[in-house]
């Protein structure tokens, strides 16, 4: 590998979208996919191996999610440098997803040469997000308007969104490592500060943000 090449590691559970997304990438004469992974945890295991440059995230995985996985990655590496690719296009998550450490977030209807400049742009720690995005993040800032998610912790909104996808308890406890009990514990926050009864409003919440499709 040519000195100055870029290393690109990319974590989506679809063989045929990293596929998509190495040839794209291989096309350009200073970025290499050095590493994949198919899952959240798969990722955790092979990033030290691989040392990526910027590391291209899916958010939503089977198992554990994006955004767990930027929180774990940056705590065995503080300058890891992630760079979201995701098929939602709310605000919601690239707010969540930058509070977490990602430096870019582009959605994956972005124009192929958007995902090498964000590449790019990251590699050299600099933040990117997607214009149409940030405009409507700005707009949201300045407007002052909170959606009623926001109120959540980082833990609670991972926890939040498994529950309104239908996770059980035990599935989530054993996804995030976490005790069944501590699970729970999330469970009765979130259903308090969110004003649900159940995971049946839960979940509409979630669709009413946009965070899932119905």
């Amino acid at each position: 590998m040519a000195e100055g090449t870029l290393r690109v590691m990319l974590i989506d559970d679809h063989a045929v979208v990293r596929m998509g997304f190495r040839l794209l990438i291989e096309g350009t004469a200073d970025i290499r996919v050095v590493a994949e992974a198919e899952s959240g945890e798969d990722a955790c295991q092979r990033y030290a191996e691989a040392r990526p440059d910027v590391v291209v995230l899916d958010l939503s995985m089977p198992g554990m999610g994006g955004l767990d996985v930027i929180a774990r990655l940056l705590a065995k590496d503080p300058g890891a440098r992630v760079l979201v690719l995701s098929a939602h296009d709310d605000i919601i998550h690239p707010q969540r997803a930058l509070r977490a450490g990602a430096l870019g977030y582009l959605s994956k209807r972005s124009a192929p040469d958007v995902l090498i400049a964000a590449i790019r742009q990251v590699a050299h720690r600099k933040t990117y997000l997607e214009p149409e995005i940030a405009q409507r993040v700005a707009v949201r800032q300045i407007a002052g308007d909170k959606g009623p998610v926001d109120v959540l912790t980082p833990r609670e909104f991972s926890v939040f969104l498994a529950l309104a996808k239908g996770e059980t308890v035990a599935g989530i406890a054993e996804t995030m490592s976490l005790s069944p009990r501590t699970v729970g514990t999330h469970l009765y926050s979130i259903k308090q500060k969110l004003g649900a009864a159940n995971s049946a409003e839960l979940t509409l919440i979630a669709i009413r943000s946009r965070l899932i499709e119905p």
